[in-house]
């Protein structure tokens, strides 16, 4: 397993340079307020390890695809990631002050710059992908509504409403796990489809198989988040350790004890490499992202 975490970070490192160095770009353009444009850059360009882009470029790479034809969808994943993130953070959401080891987009602007620049954030993620030039017409439209419908209320929206109606709540496992395939998990399965959708060619059991290990995925994910939160050192996660806690959030640790969570963890890991038997050596990077996940240390 060390030598794919390794393998993964390596991977996760070179996405990161072609996807800040697009982002850097995209957001370079002027906007009509020069403080809007501040923030919007300092929200998307501030750090992050950039796991969604690279799971979408992991994809395209399984799918024998060019990695360039997944950077503008790789890109558009980011967008939204950050959006959710500047929102998340605000006042009347979850109230943080830190992320990734730096003040809340709010602390260090004010809400209002930081609200607008989360709208701007996800309709420039639309524009990016209705402008890929390596994409066809209809790649373009069929990943719009897949980043739409994963987004969205049915997904990562209706999922952080889920997160603040159940505060306080006694959830069972399986209301937790809803809200986490929703809040989380969607825009984790997205990056993979997405990434699969650069294929002409993908089958209907390809995507099945891909979108099977993106949702194991994307529970190991919060599975490790929740963990982490317990666990985890403030200077190294880049937000409040116990945070959730203090919150009175429900939490895989809360429900199933530390030791319980780190089987489910491991019972998630699982899944989503099954998933992935029917492929060969070509997505030994969607492997190794499977174990970069649940032994991140932030």
């Amino acid at each position: 397993m060390d030598h794919r975490i390794r393998q993964a970070e390596a991977y996760l490192d070179q996405c990161r340079h072609q996807v800040d160095r697009e982002l850097d770009r995209c957001l370079a353009r002027n906007a009509t307020s020069e403080r809007l444009q501040e923030t919007m850059r300092y929200s998307v360009l501030g750090g992050g390890k950039r796991v969604r882009p690279a799971l979408c470029m992991a994809a395209a790479r399984a799918m024998g695809s060019d990695e360039s034809t997944a950077l503008a969808p790789a890109c558009a994943l980011e967008l939204i990631h950050a959006y959710s993130l500047v929102h998340d953070d605000l006042p009347a959401m979850d109230d943080d002050d830190l992320r990734r080891g730096r003040p809340t987009a709010h602390i260090a602007f004010d809400e209002a710059s930081a609200i607008l620049a989360g709208d701007a954030l996800q309709t420039l993620a639309f524009a990016l992908l209705s402008d890929a030039p390596a994409l066809s017409d209809r790649q373009r439209v069929t990943m719009i509504s897949e980043l739409a419908r994963a987004s969205g209320h049915q997904g990562m929206v209706g999922g952080q409403a889920i997160d603040l109606e159940s505060v306080g709540q006694q959830l069972s496992v399986a209301q937790l796990e809803t809200m986490h395939r929703h809040k989380t998990g969607a825009l984790i399965e997205a990056s993979v489809r997405l990434g699969a959708l650069t294929s002409e060619t993908v089958t209907e059991c390809q995507l099945s198989n891909l979108t099977d290990y993106a949702s194991a995925l994307g529970l190991a994910f919060q599975v490790q988040d929740d963990l982490l939160d317990i666990e985890g050192d403030t200077e190294v996660i880049g937000k409040r350790q116990g945070s959730d806690a203090a919150r009175a959030k429900p939490t895989y640790p809360a429900l199933l004890g530390i030791e319980g969570a780190r089987q489910h963890l491991a019972r998630l890991l699982d899944e989503a490499l099954s998933a992935l038997e029917s492929f060969d050596s070509e997505a030994d990077t969607l492997r190794a992202m499977a174990d970069y996940v649940v032994a991140r240390s932030h």
